[in-house]
Order: structure tokens, then sequence, then C-alpha cells
């Protein structure tokens, strides 16, 4: 299945999103979860989980290949810009040439904060171990 432009998939950044982020990832980095500690910083505030945006791309290949699609695919990303609280970010892709996707995760300005290439796995036939017989 080839589908020129990937439907988007938005989420916006709020302190909880990025605390149970945190929790289900065991990632308590002060600079995701302390406005204190992160206002110090260079990032000058707190910042979500670069990983927390990239999920994003995950359902995207879930909800435009369905979920077979994500056993097997090829994600090649690079973070460009941090996500903050408050931020509304949107992920997508288009087709690309000599095959795949282009990807990205935008903010609400319009700015990357990820992109990359996708190649959606291939649904995997059924077979091999078969449960006992009766």
């Amino acid at each position: 299945m080839n589908i020129k432009s990937l439907s988007t998939i938005s989420r916006d950044i709020d302190m909880a999103a990025i605390l149970a982020y945190a929790e289900i990832t065991g990632d308590f980095n002060p600079i995701h979860v302390d406005p204190a500690f992160a206002a110090t910083t260079a990032m000058g505030g707190v910042i979500a989980h670069g990983t927390l945006s990239m999920n994003l791309i995950w359902q995207l290949v879930s909800a435009n290949f369905g979920i077979e699609a994500c056993n097997g695919a090829s994600i090649d990303i690079r973070f460009a810009r941090p996500v903050r609280v408050g931020d509304r970010v949107t992920a997508g892709g288009v087709s690309r040439p000599e095959g795949g996707y282009d990807v990205w995760v935008r903010n609400q300005e319009g700015v990357a904060v990820i992109e990359g290439t996708m190649q959606p796995g291939k649904p995997q036939a059924l077979g091999g171990h078969r449960g006992p017989e009766s």
C-alpha cells in the first residue's frame, strides 16, 4: 500500500503528559520533571522527553498502515528542536520517490522538532509454532 500523504496525529504537551511519560519510562531526568531545576539550565525550562514526541511517529505508522506495520518498521530520525510544555506537536509524512516516507513532528508554529524517514514493516504471514493438538 502506497499512501502519498500520511494522515496526521497531534498531541498537546502539558506537564501531566510529561510526568506520566516519566513514570512509564522511569526517566525522571530533572530537565523533564523539575521546573525549578530546568529553569537553571541552558534549556531555560522544562523540555519533554524526545521519545514522547517520537511516539507520535509510531502512532502514525499504526494509524496509516495498521498496528502490524509497526513490526519490522524502520525509523531513522533526528531530534531537531526541544518540545516545551504548552506545545502542540503534530506528526505527518509524505511518500519518497525511492520508497518509504519522509516523516516529521512539528510544533504549533510549524517548526520541525523531529525529522527523518520511515519504512513501514510488512505484515508477517501466520505460521511457525502451533499450539498443542488434541
